[in-house]
Parts: structure tokens; C-alpha cells; sequence
């Protein structure tokens, strides 16, 4: 989950390497580091907390001139957040440098031998045992490269590292597996880093590493092997984000802008995905003939945090659509109980970064099983992306911010687009279908009638901003929008919140309920409105404070609720898609009257890449 950022060409590497951490920031945010090579000997700096703190101890550019650096900024794992724990970490003789992301699950006994071998150990990381033992090997034949190699075949687990040693000054070492790594090739210099956003200023030119390869850069060029000693013809791929992807312009932070871009990336998932003229829907990625869609009897969704709430979402709709019974499985415990998986069941597997590890060790499980595996993800090139049988794409552009927003509704728009896709291949007439694809195209417009509503949802929030507790309620396709919006509150805003089927409540949870408890209330019109309207009741019995979202026009919730935010009607497939932006604007807002960073919450990283 940590950033990983290196630089060799002929540029001074310091500053350009500072401001890729800042850009990967948003992966780790414990401690950072930079080592470089000013003056044939590599130099170290680092510090704990954010990059800010680094600069503070870093020299004067003078001092740090160097035309080679890696740098790192950290999630912390094994070892508190420190300056002492922080990467880069030096080899015994100091002369090699590492930074690392993953985790070594046989660092103990790793460690042990290193001690046995004379090393000292002055961390508590298993990341420092890496530049030891690749000095241990370095020792031996005097190639770096070579000495990366074995060492990493003595390795189990997963890792990304970049490599620097000064008697090379002109050259670094990369490798992975497991943890996302990129080489981005520009005009006479290279990058090396864990996210493409850390160098898309630069270059758009990236090679995606492979698991178990290894790159050697230097001025000449690069060369690429894999762990075996086989030569690897490497692909150059072109990103296609645009710079303003990856700033903030005129937002005061990442979460409020990926916000208010939901109109627009929403449109994007599902931009040339209808057919009117057929009723139905288009995943061309899928990799699968409509006549063994057909076939399919069951489906699995597999993922973690918010994309298994997306997930909740997409078994209700095809579930409802096509009459395919859907089980939606957390990734972190799927391969570790035996699932089941029949002939002619489907997996799917979404991940905003594709490279969550949880969910890329539950679709090699699935694979492994015999089953047949698409991936839901926003980025090209992403390991899920390679692994999987086929998949779609979310297209929603670069998230910065660390609680998703608009990847949310990305993927549940492209589950949308899969229920109807499979629904008109079962029970959803052709009236339906151009019905609801009618209806898709005038969602965007729906999201900005919402999201014009951005003050008074603010003026709401000053008045749970004290709160201790909150609980979410909703019900059918609209409970994992109240697991969404609890999720939102407590990552960003530190407010203990929970989601609940309302109709659940009075099963234990109205036992919380008084007046300084704030219920947020998902109560639309549907088929189940009547019953959701009973629910809330029971909450104003007890004093509750009702924060309700409601269709327009409905008056009859303004009797029990202390404050009502209005959505436009649409079809009730559809609600999800608006009734999730009310709960970001709350969860933003909520967190930024409590002082808190929004983009960057404590404890937490964006691209979960290690168990």
C-alpha cells in the first residue's frame, strides 16, 4: 500500500522525486524517505508523519543534487510509524538502498540468518531484511542485478522494491510481485513507481511490471528478466489521463472534487455501452458469447470495503432483472473457506486499482477452481486486469482521494449495465430494457440536481457534526447505500456509524436510539416505501433525529424528520446512483467542520495491496 518513487536521467532526482511522493501520498502517509547518490555515496533522509516533514530535513538543493533517487512513503505494517522504520532502509555497509512495498512472510527466519551472518537488524520492518540480504549476495559475484535476484527467490510473500547502489551511481534495480510497479520511459530518463499518477507530468510512456520480473535501468535503456533468468519483451503502454486528472484545481480537496466529477464519470461507464435499437446493453470486455452468458446459472461477486457495497448492489439488480441467483463474497475471506463453486457459475471480481490483494488472491482461487473470472476495475494495466478472463472497465478517471466516491457509482453503474445486459436475456421484455436505458442517459443531470444542493446538505452537517454515533438505514437495493454511507462517515470523520436494513432495527439496534442519536433514513419511492415510512416512525417514537432522503415532491416524511434532502424520481434500479451522493456530501462536510483531512484519514491508505 506504500508509494514507491524513483528517478534516473539527467534532471537533479530530488525535487522530481519529492513531488511523485506527494502525488502517491495518498498510499501511506506514516513516514517517508528519499535516498540519492549527490557525491558517489548514497545519502538517506527521513522522517515521520507526512512528506512535508521530509522536506523540513532534507538539504539544500545544492547538497541534494543527484541525478539518481528512490523514495518511499509509507503504510505502516510490520514496525510502528517512525523515523527509524521509515524506507529507505541501507544495507549493512551502508552502499545499498531499498525501498519496499508488501509484506515478507518469512522475515523472521530471513532474519535469524542475517544475524547469524554478522548483520544488525536496526528496524522493526521486515522491509530492512531486503538490503541485507541482497548485500549478502551482492558480496558473492559484485552484480546487482544477480544479487536481487537470488535474494528475492529466497523471499516468500509479496513485493515491489526499487534498488540503488553507489557503486553504480547510474542505475536502479526494480522488481515485483504482488505489489503493482511501473517503469515510465521518458526523454532520456526513467521512473520507477507504484502508481502512474506519480510521474503522468512526465511521461505517459509506462511499461506494467509482471509478477516476478525484474528491471535493470540505466542511462542506455532498460532490460527486463524474469526471477528464472528468462528475458522479458516488455509492452510500452500510453496512459490516457489528462494531467487535471491527478490535481485539484479549483477544490480544496481531492474527495470534493471526485464528488462533484460523478456526473461525468458516470456517463463515461456507460458511454457507448446502449443500444437503444436492441433494448439492452453492451460489455464488449466481458470475453464472453451472449450464448454462454445465457448459460450461466449463478454468480459470485468477490471484493472488499466499498466495492463489495457495489457488489450488494449488483446481486440485487441482476438478481431482480435476470433471476440469476448472485452470492457476493468478501475477498480477504473467500480462499480461506473452500468455496463452492459450481459448473456454469460466473466470478466477478471488482477493485477501483486491481491490484487489492485480497481480491487478486480470491480470483486466482476462483480460477484455480476451474471458474471463469472477469474483473470489474478502473485501471489498465492493473494486475486483475492481466489475471482475469475478461472484464469491464470503470473509466472513471484518476480517485485520489482515499475514500471512494466516484468509483462507487462507476462500478454501480457498470453492475447496472450487466443486470441489463443479462436481463434481456431472460425475463426483462424489450419495453424494460429501452425504458431503462432511456432513463440511464438523464441520470448525470439527476447527480448535478443533487449535487446543487451541496450548501444546504453542509448546513445539515453542522448539526451531526458532535455526533458519537450515527446509524444509516435503508432497505432493498438501498440498504448497501446505507452501508456506504456509514463507511463514509466513519473512514473520513471518525464517527462511529452503522449501516441497517431498516426493517432490522427493532432487532437490537433501536435499543441505541435517543435524542442525540442522528438517523440517517433512506426513504424513496418504491415498492417498500409505505414499509420504510413505518420504520422511521418507530425512530421518532424514541426521539431519533431523522436526517431523511427522499423522492421530490414527498411531504409526508418532512412530519417525523428534522431535516429532509430531496433526490429526483427515477427508476428504482437507478436509486443507488443518487442516493449515495447525499451520503458523501454529508460525510465530507461532517469531517471537514470536525478539522479533519479528508483526503488522507488516519490509519487508512487507497490501494490495499498487502493482506
Amino acid at each position: 500500500m506504500c508509494g514507491i518513487v524513483g528517478y534516473l536521467g539527467k534532471r537533479n532526482a530530488t525535487p522530481i522525486i519529492i513531488e511523485g511522493l506527494k502525488r502517491l501520498e495518498y498510499r501511506g502517509y506514516d513516514s517517508s524517505g528519499i535516498a540519492i547518490i549527490p557525491d558517489k555515496e548514497i545519502k538517506v533522509y527521513k522522517e515521520s508523519g507526512r512528506i512535508t516533514e521530509l522536506e523540513r530535513v532534507l538539504p539544500t538543493p545544492k547538497e541534494s543534487s543527484s541525478n539518481i533517487g528512490i523514495a518511499h512513503t509509507r503504510w505502516a505494517t510490520h514496525g510502528e510509524p517512525s523515523k527509524k522504520n521509515a524506507h529507505p532502509h541501507l544495507s549493512h555497509n551502508g552502499k545499498i538502498a531499498v525501498v519496499h512495498n508488501g509484506i515478507i512472510e518469512n522475515y523472521v527466519a530471513l532474519r535469524k540468518q542475517l544475524v547469524k551472518e554478522g548483520y544488525e537488524i536496526v528496524s522493526d520492518t521486515d522491509s530492512e531484511i531486503l538490503a541485507h540480504l541482497i548485500e549478502y549476495f551482492y558480496k558473492k559475484d559484485g552484480d546487482i542485478t544477480i544479487a536481487v535476484q537470488n535474494a528475492l527467490k529466497l523471499v516468500e510473500g509479496t513485493f515491489g522494491i526499487a534498488v540503488i547502489n553507489q557503486d553504480n551511481p547510474k542505475q536502479i534495480v526494480a522488481a515485483r510481485r504482488g505489489s503493482p510497479l511501473i517503469l515510465g520511459i521518458g526523454d532520456d530518463e526513467f521512473f520507477v513507481t507504484s502508481d502512474v499518477g506519480a510521474t503522468i507530468i512526465h511521461t505517459k510512456q509506462v511499461i506494467y511490471l509482471h509478477d516476478n520480473e525484474i528491471a535493470t535501468i540505466d542511462r542506455d535503456g532498460y532490460e527486463i528478466i524474469t526471477l528464472m533468468n528468462n528475458k522479458v519483451e516488455a509492452i510500452i503502454s500510453e496512459v490516457d489521463w489528462d494531467i487535471s486528472a491527478v490535481e485539484k484545481g479549483d477544490y480544496d480537496s481531492f474527495m470534493i472534487k471526485e464528488i462533484f466529477e460523478q456526473p461525468i464519470s458516470v456517463e463515461n461507464a456507460f458511454r457507448g455501452r446502449l443500444s437503444e435499437k436492441l433494448s439492452t446493453t453492451r460489455l464488449g470486455g466481458l470475453n464472453i458469447p451472449n450464448s454462454e452468458l445465457r448459460k450461466v446459472k449463478k454468480i459470485q461477486i468477490v471484493a472488499c470495503g466499498t466495492s463489495w457495497h457495489a457488489g450488494l448492489i449488483g446481486k440485487h439488480l441482476i438478481e431482480k432483472l435476470a433471476r440469476i441467483p448472485v452470492e457476493v463474497e468478501y475477498a480477504s475471506e473467500y480462499r480461506y473457506r473452500n468455496p463452492i463453486i459450481e459448473e456454469d457459475t460466473l466470478v466477478f471480481v471488482i477493485s477501483q486499482s486491481g491490484e487489492t490483494a485480497d481480491t487478486l488472491a480470491a480470483l486466482r482461487e476462483a480460477q484455480a477452481k476451474g471458474a471463469k473470472v472477469l474483473g470489474i476495475t478502473n485501471t489498465v494495466g492493473s494486475t486483475i486486469a492481466r489475471e482475469s478472463d475478461g472484464g469491464s472497465y470503470i473509466h472513471c478517471g484518476s480517485e485520489i482521494g482515499v475514500a471512494s466516491t466516484k468509483a462507487f457509482t462507476s462500478q454501480v453503474t457498470v453492475l447496472t449495465l450487466l443486470a441489463i445486459l443479462l436481463g434481456r436475456m431472460h425475463h426483462t421484455s424489450p419495453t424494460d430494457g429501452l425504458r431503462y436505458i432511456k432513463e440511464l442517459y438523464n441520470i448525470p443531470d439527476k447527480i448535478k440536481k443533487i449535487l446543487d444542493q451541496n450548501d444546504k446538505i453542509e448546513a445539515i452537517a453542522e448539526t451531526i457534526k458532535d455526533s458519537t454515533n450515527a446509524l444509516y438505514l435503508g432497505r432493498g437495493v438501498n440498504y448497501p447505500v446505507a452501508l456506504e454511507g456509514a463507511l463514509k462517515l466513519k473512514e473520513i470523520s471518525y464517527i462511529h456509524a452503522e449501516g441497517y436494513p431498516a426493517a432490522e432495527m427493532k432487532h437490537g439496534p433501536i435499543a441505541l436510539i435517543d435524542e442525540s442519536m442522528p438517523v440517517i433514513a433512506i426513504a424513496l419511492k418504491d415498492s417498500i416505501y409505505d414499509k420504510i415510512i413505518s420504520n422511521l416512525e418507530e425512530v421518532r417514537a424514541r426521539n431519533g433525529r431523522i436526517i431523511t432522503i427522499a423522492t421530490e415532491n414527498d411531504d409526508r416524511v418532512k412530519e417525523f424528520s428534522e431535516n429532509v434532502i430531496y433526490i429526483p424520481d427515477t427508476e428504482s434500479i437507478f436509486q443507488p446512483l443518487l442516493s449515495v451522493i447525499p451520503m458523501q456530501l454529508l460525510a465530507y462536510h461532517v469531517a471537514k467542520k470536525r478539522g479533519l483531512d479528508v483526503d488522507k484519514p488516519r490509519n487508512l491508505a487507497k490501494s490495499v495491496t498487502v493482506e
